[in-house]
């Protein structure tokens, strides 16, 4: 999250037609003032995110902080730039983009027990978002390469992100053995907490309550933008992982 980056509206070009207060995905405006743009949580906006500026028809948004030589588009139509590279953004008003991503479907019991879990809960909830008018896309990433990670911003496997969102509000692990083994490195994998339990294998009352929440409620979890850099786990599961490979014996004498 930013500190010293937010928005700062021009009241006297402002026409209040509440497009940065509806469309912006991280609660920074007051909702309850709208169409009114009033900055509610500063501390919420991201670094370098032009979302709502972007999205002015008028060009009354600038930002504190900003040194990127961006400018104000001035046009009559919004603009289609997402705010950030996270994709909270990329999914269109009624369009639910459900993402897992994996670091192994082969071997690894927490990945395979929580894909399929989730496979039940997007099986069972599908058809009553789709009945409520939402567009549902479901999607299995594997993180095969560090360079992937780093694109998706990952954080712990498995992660299941809703229109970029990540379901959990805070990364636990614990050791896996499974990916462990897989990179002949010592390795932790996420762990789900729920109603004050600690799961390898989410629940699905837990997966079914987390999405819907995300899709219909105002989710704590925040968006996966920001600084990020790829956790020192993962860049030891995957620095292991490429040498066991590259074992001149495929990797079983390691």
């Amino acid at each position: 999250m930013a500190k010293n980056w937010y928005p700062v509206i021009d009241y006297l070009t402002c026409i209040e037609c509440g497009t940065c207060v509806s469309k912006c995905p991280h609660n920074v405006y007051d909702k309850a003032k709208a169409p009114s743009p009033v900055v509610r949580r500063p501390e919420d906006c991201i670094d370098h995110c032009h979302g709502c500026g972007n999205r002015c028809p008028v060009g009354a948004i600038t930002y504190v902080g900003d040194d990127t030589g961006w400018t104000p588009p001035n046009g009559s139509q919004e603009s289609e730039e997402a705010c950030c590279s996270c994709g909270c953004e990329s999914a269109p008003e009624k369009k639910i983009v459900v993402e897992y991503l994996y670091l192994d479907l082969q071997s690894c019991d927490r990945c395979i027990g929580t894909d399929n879990v989730l496979d039940e809960v997007m099986m069972t909830i599908t058809p009553a978002l789709q009945m409520a008018g939402y567009e549902v896309e479901y999607k299995k990433i594997k993180m095969e390469t560090a360079e992937l990670a780093e694109q998706y911003r990952f954080l712990s496997s498995p992660t299941i992100r809703v229109n970029g969102q990540d379901i959990c509000q805070s990364v636990a692990e614990n050791s896996c053995g499974c990916c462990s083994e897989i990179s002949g490195t010592d390795v932790d994998c996420r762990v789900f907490e729920y109603n004050g339990e600690a799961y390898e294998v989410a629940p699905e009352e837990m997966l079914a309550e987390s999405i819907l929440q995300a899709v219909f409620g105002q989710s704590e979890t925040g968006c996966s933008c920001g600084g990020y850099e790829l956790p020192e786990n993962l860049k030891i599961f995957y620095e292991g992982k490429k040498s066991k490979s590259a074992c001149s014996c495929g990797g079983n004498c390691c």
